[in-house]
């Protein structure tokens, strides 16, 4: 893949760490299309959900992809995009059934209790060099980060995910088919922020424990 047109500004071999995309939906897809654009290889894909028709509306997933595992069609997808992630790629189609992991953990499932599980199954373990979250609504979406060096960011980390998926369905938005509400605009904003994270993250410019964003009132929020 030609990189000239970002080379300079970030050289995606320079942290040979894995990053694992756990849940490859709206966000999960979204982040790997991003990450594959960057240059970035050493990538794992974890979901066992396949793709619907409504899916289309808001993830990375085309009209051929319909009745596809998502990894699977995600592989194809970032292949198309470079080849040469090819010989690092792979995909997880059972999903994350507990297995330990090293370098970098995106949460992009739906339900907050397995993201909690999957962080506190990591909370001890010197392998993991960051864990960067993202929770989507219809307008507003925010992302969670934390340095796995610094035990206050995992705590805290940890303690914003403190509620319930039954709580967490209370607040989003559905329709009167009981479909969840999404665009993608919402969903590919506060990607791309996450994925600044990341980047700055490992050029040592540090991490932004939280995000959140407001597309169409226009809002950002950061510390």
């Amino acid at each position: 893949m030609n990189l000239t047109k970002s080379y300079e500004f970030f050289q995606p071999e320079k942290d040979k760490s894995r990053i694992h995309i756990i849940g490859c939906g709206s966000v999960g897809s979204t982040l790997a299309e991003n990450l594959a654009r960057c240059g970035v290889t050493k990538l794992t894909l974890w979901d066992y959900d396949t793709v619907e028709p409504h899916n289309l509306v808001n993830q990375m997933f085309r009209q051929q992809d319909v009745g596809k595992l998502k990894v699977e069609a995600l592989r194809d997808i970032l292949f198309d995009i470079n080849p040469d992630i090819k010989n690092d790629l792979e995909i997880q189609p059972q999903g994350w059934q507990g297995k330990i992991l090293s370098g970098y953990i995106f949460l992009a499932v739906d339900n907050i209790e397995l993201r909690r599980r999957i962080v506190e199954a990591h909370m001890n373990t010197p392998f993991i060099k960051a864990v960067f979250d993202f929770r989507t609504l219809l307008e507003e979406a925010q992302h969670y980060a934390a340095d796995w060096s610094d035990s206050t960011m995992k705590e805290n980390l940890l303690k914003s995910m403190q509620f319930t998926h039954e709580e967490a369905k209370e607040e989003t938005p559905v329709s009167a088919c009981g479909i969840t509400l999404g665009v993608a605009t919402t969903v590919r904003l506060i990607c791309a922020l996450g994925i600044n994270n990341y980047i700055n993250f490992t050029k040592g410019k540090g991490i932004k424990k939280y995000l959140m964003i407001n597309g169409f009132d226009f809002l950002l929020d950061n510390f």
